[in-house]
């Protein structure tokens, strides 16, 4: 069975930087898309970021551009969310997920990432990331 767990959250002062790791375990998949997204206190959950394996193109919520990266090592199965100027806005519970149905390009050509989160086929447990002012 498939299995995505999620690292790396933890508190971190405003301006401060984080970096998650979300690791994959028994996944064999050739063409997929990973992505991230969080749910806030009382909020719905969101797209943050994603990025396809076939050509490593990249997607961002307009929120985090210019402050979060994300990265893939193939080799490691696991995808990496590097968090810089962090905000206290961003305190959430940050979720990875996989698609690998709907071609790895779909969910990263898509405008906003939210109209792909209900598609996704697999989903870590979360880690929580908590900035203070």
């Amino acid at each position: 069975e498939v299995q995505l767990v999620e690292s790396g959250g933890g508190l971190v002062q405003a301006g401060g930087s984080l970096r998650l790791s979300c690791a994959a375990s028994k996944f064999t998949f050739d063409d997929y898309a990973i992505g991230w997204f969080r749910q806030a206190p009382g909020k719905e959950r969101e797209g943050v970021s994603c990025i396809s394996s076939s050509d490593g193109s990249t997607s961002y919520a307009d929120s985090v551009k210019g402050r979060f990266t994300i990265s893939n090592d193939k080799a490691n199965n696991s995808v990496y969310l590097q968090m810089n100027g962090l905000k206290v806005e961003d305190t959430a519970v940050y979720y990875c997920a996989a698609d690998t149905r709907r071609g790895s390009r779909f969910l990263c050509g898509l405008p906003y990432l939210n109209y792909g989160m209900y598609g996704m086929d697999y989903w870590g447990k979360g880690t929580l990331v908590a900035v203070s002012s």
